[in-house]
């Protein structure tokens, strides 16, 4: 697993890199690494740890998806931050790589927007029948294509509505289940991990009201898939990630 990359730290807010592989943070019971622990052990080496500076969820990104996100450091600016997230984030976008199995095209550019329902595993999908299902809830996702080829393509994507698993339901519905993406019956692993990169984050500072980017672009080789390489089937012995 690569490193957590700190890409900037102030008195209210810490921006990182997260890498594929690690939770956002933890849940009862559990002792595995996550961002948060791992950041709480890089301030408390740098003898910045406090009760009063410590790293605090605002938002996430899922176990296989890597890429640019904040934490608040004390509990005032987590509820200022997430109180008005939608209000201070003015752009969050990802790139993914996706699988070519759908018999239609997809246009250069577009929007999707179907409602999201979620089955006995919390994982949402699109259902074929909207009415026949409760507790649906709005999602739409802005995208354009960066590069296709005869097997992937490559997406940039960016969120009006931030559901759980979202871009991933919503592409795998068009026909584009990202790369790696058992969940969503992707055929491919070609990058031994799920492709799907938070690429970039802009925002207002929620204090001195600075407006802000980052961004950490997606592994140079994705681009290269839309070539039209071969394709690596699962292993049938691996462990789901």
């Amino acid at each position: 697993m690569k490193r957590l990359e700190i890409l900037y730290e102030d008195a209210n807010i810490i921006i990182v890199n997260k890498p594929e592989g690690l939770l956002t943070t933890g849940y009862n019971g559990s002792h595995t690494k996550t961002a948060v622990s791992i950041l709480e052990q890089i301030l408390r080496k740098t003898g910045k740890y406090s009760a009063k500076y410590k790293p605090l969820c605002v938002h996430r990104l899922d176990r296989e998806t890597s890429g640019v996100m904040m934490f608040a450091t004390n509990e005032r600016a987590q509820k200022i931050i997430m109180d008005n997230w939608h209000k201070m984030v003015t752009s969050r976008k990802y790139r993914a790589l996706a699988e070519n199995n759908s018999r239609k095209p997809i246009a250069p550019q577009g929007v999707i927007e179907y409602p999201l329902a979620y089955n006995a595993y919390n994982i949402a999908y699109v259902p074929k029948d909207p009415n026949a299902c409760k507790d649906l809830v709005r999602a739409k996702t802005n995208y354009k294509v960066i590069c296709s080829g005869k097997r992937f393509t490559l997406f940039e994507l960016e969120l009006d509505t931030g559901r759980k698993n979202q871009i991933r339901a919503h592409l795998a519905f068009m026909g584009y289940p990202l790369a790696g993406d058992r969940n969503y019956r992707a055929r491919t692993d070609v990058l031994n991990r799920l492709g799907l990169h938070a690429v970039s984050l802009e925002f207002d500072h929620p204090f001195t009201h600075e407006h802000l980017k980052f961004e950490v672009n997606e592994p140079e080789e994705w681009k290269s898939f839309c070539g039209g390489e071969k394709k690596t089937q699962f292993d049938k012995n691996s462990k789901s990630r």
